[in-house]
């Protein structure tokens, strides 16, 4: 009889086991969504300027009409991009790089650096920068922790159960350095 006792409380504690594996590995998948939702609003709110700074730019740059094109492409590119984070991660290295290249243009033009629109736009950009930085380090905070709980024993038993898979980071690729570097707004 005692047997039987130990046996059932055993089994109760893997049922209980389960459940509460299941339900952190729920709660860490929902955390990855939440997180990657995040980004996806600040990289919007970064699309909804660019626009506005390239207008602002062709004020004063006509010339410079091949820049101002990779720019608008390089948004449109990353806007459509829904695909995993690594290749989002690859439109906003390239959309980076035409920024890079649309501020170098300013350097040359000490109106287009001193319009208020402009320096407004840009403050904006580097608040909207630094909104992504923290979005990113927050996701891949919570991918961490996700991926570790489906990784460890005996966690990973539930996750394999449940099909609970691991989620992807959110990164540069280190073949391109250059785009580690934040976007330079600051022309002082």
């Amino acid at each position: 009889m005692t047997f039987l006792y130990v046996l059932l409380g055993l089994a109760a504690v893997a049922v209980f086991y389960v459940i509460y594996a299941y339900n952190s590995l729920v709660r860490l998948r929902v955390k990855v969504s939440e997180a990657w939702s995040d980004i996806d609003v600040q990289m919007k709110r970064r699309y909804n300027l660019i626009p506005n700074l390239v207008e602002t730019v062709k004020g004063y740059a006509k010339h410079e009409a091949g820049t101002l094109e990779k720019v608008v492409q390089a948004r449109s590119d990353a806007l459509a991009n829904q695909g995993s984070p690594h290749a989002q991660a690859e439109s906003e290295n390239i959309l980076s790089g035409a920024l890079k290249s649309l501020f170098a243009i300013a350097e040359g033009y000490p109106d287009l650096k001193a319009n208020e629109n402009f320096l407004g736009l840009q403050g904006d950009l580097a608040e909207v920068e630094d909104k992504i930085q923290a979005a990113r380090r927050y996701y891949n905070g919570s991918v961490r922790d996700n991926n570790t709980l489906i990784g460890q024993f005996p966690s990973n038993l539930v996750a394999n159960a449940f099909h609970f898979i691991k989620a992807e980071f959110f990164e540069i690729d280190e073949a391109d350095a250059t785009a580690r570097q934040p976007v330079k707004v600051d022309f002082d």
